[in-house]
């Protein structure tokens, strides 16, 4: 029986059609981005002197804001005391969802946007500009248009940042907003390797600020529904779970060629390893090249990885062995899986079967030994059928109740508390990934020891679990 809870089609998965084709296809210049960040050019990159100072941005502000920029307080719904400063990292595909999120909110002001593409941050401004005006009846100037990260963090209005960047940046982003005394939402992968999450976890907690990390089923009615039937025992003892997502892409390869004008191709590799220029790396392909994603055994994989998670806590407390197979590109620019089908047993008993969706049903599906529960973004499935019409009993297991995951982030920041999808869960379902992904390339059996984040006895495994930055950046 389906049980539907809010029907919504993930743009990427749905309006891409990435799934369908069962064969590795070529993505060129795909117009889909997220926004690379702003990398450093000073000549040291560490989160830790990469304050701008507040002099610095009033000087570099004043002439972008000569204009008039007071929005009368009649525009929004909440007075200044209450409302929140926004800036954006990265404005491209997601990075611009969340931007017009919260230009249809009463309680936030788009103060600054940020992204080493020209075009991309200008355009931006540009929108939120308008959006006040049209508000205000008169003009508006105040949305600041940066390049370098730092800039923005220096911003002394800005109370929330939104980082919609590659993996490669996520954890300079992250660190650097929460030391500037920044809340977050970060869009996930949380971060690109095991250890910069164990960082981004440990400053999280040092700084006190509330992090929301983008995987928005910890905001969805349908999948708690599912977790809570089978952490309460609905399905009897829980031995079996499938996880199937969408696969990844091959790419062509790309003569070098110089830098187009109003590119910042040094801050859009940040950390990453220099390669020069090409027309395909700067657009959506970064997700399946290794510099700056693990691939979508990772960011895609990290939604549904972390249903599995919700469900069965096991999964991220237990030790673990895991061994698996893929298919990587033998040519061209990609270099991460585009097919995989890894295995995850967990000490206390439970097997899971992690797969693109070319080799399993999209979704997870959890299974006992008295019936079984299926759910991904279009609806929810039991049997017995009648298993999803159970309400659970007061008494019984009840998992973070949150509804909408924007929502869910601005209250946790004015209750100073976690939202649905903290620093650890995302750190705990991107090592899922990580440490599946590792099992793939080294194409044999690893054991995971969740106590202390390490590979056991495997030097090859955990010299996989960090990647040096590039000069001068590090954390």
């Amino acid at each position: 029986m389906l049980y539907r809870d809010a029907l919504r089609a993930d743009a990427v998965y749905f309006k891409s059609g990435v799934g369908v084709s069962r064969k590795p296809t070529l993505w060129l210049n795909h117009t889909e981005q997220y926004g690379k960040e702003c990398a450093m050019k000073t000549t040291r990159g560490s989160v830790a002197s990469a304050a701008v100072s507040r002099r610095r941005f009033l000087a570099g502000a004043a002439t972008a804001l000569a204009a008039p920029y007071v929005i009368p307080s009649s525009v929004f719904a909440a007075p200044p005391s209450n409302r929140f400063g926004i800036g954006v990292i990265g404005v491209g595909g997601r990075g611009g969802d969340h931007l017009r999120t919260c230009l249809g909110r009463a309680d936030c002001q788009v103060l600054a946007v940020c992204d080493p593409q020209q075009g991309k941050r200008d355009g931006c401004q540009k929108t939120v500009e308008a959006h006040y005006a049209s508000k205000n009846g008169g003009t508006y100037k105040g949305c600041g248009s940066y390049s370098d990260f730092r800039e923005l963090l220096a911003h002394p209005g800005i109370d929330c940042i939104f980082i919609a960047s590659p993996e490669n940046w996520h954890a300079l982003h992250l660190i650097g907003s929460v030391k500037a005394g920044k809340d977050v939402y970060s869009e996930k992968a949380m971060t690109l390797t095991h250890g910069e999450g164990v960082a981004v976890c440990e400053a999280v907690r040092r700084y006190g600020r509330v992090v929301q990390i983008g995987m928005q089923q910890r905001s969805w009615g349908i999948f708690r529904h599912a977790c809570e039937l089978v952490r309460n025992q609905y399905i009897g003892r829980l031995h079996t779970i499938y996880v199937a997502v969408p696969g990844g892409q091959a790419l062509p390869n790309a003569a070098p060629k110089p830098v187009p004008p109003g590119l910042d191709y040094d801050m859009w590799l940040g950390p990453a390893p220099y390669t020069p220029y090409n027309d395909l790396k700067c657009s959506f392909n970064w997700y399946f090249m290794s510099d700056y994603c693990v691939g979508w055994i990772q960011s895609w994989g990290i939604h549904y990885l972390d249903v599995a998670q919700w469900g069965a806590p096991s999964l991220c407390t237990k030790g673990l062995q895991v061994e698996g197979v893929a298919t990587f590109p033998t040519e061209g620019l990609a270099n991460d899986s585009y097919r995989w089908k890894v295995n995850i047993d967990t000490a206390d008993g439970i097997h899971t079967v992690y797969t693109d969706d070319s080799q399993g049903s999209h979704g997870v599906k959890f299974i006992g030994d008295k019936g079984w529960v299926f759910v991904h973004r279009g609806g929810i499935w039991s049997e017995p059928a009648s298993l999803v019409k159970v309400k659970i009993k007061p008494d019984e297991e009840h998992l973070y109740e949150a509804y909408d995951h924007h929502q869910c982030f601005f209250d946790a920041v004015r209750a100073r508390k976690d939202p649905s999808a903290p620093v650890e869960v995302g750190h705990s379902g991107n090592c899922l990934a990580i440490v599946s992904d590792a099992a793939t390339r080294l194409q044999r059996k690893v054991q995971w020891d969740w106590t202390t984040q390490r590979f056991i006895k495997d030097d090859e495994a955990n010299r996989m679990l960090t990647r040096p930055m590039r000069a001068p950046w590090a954390i």
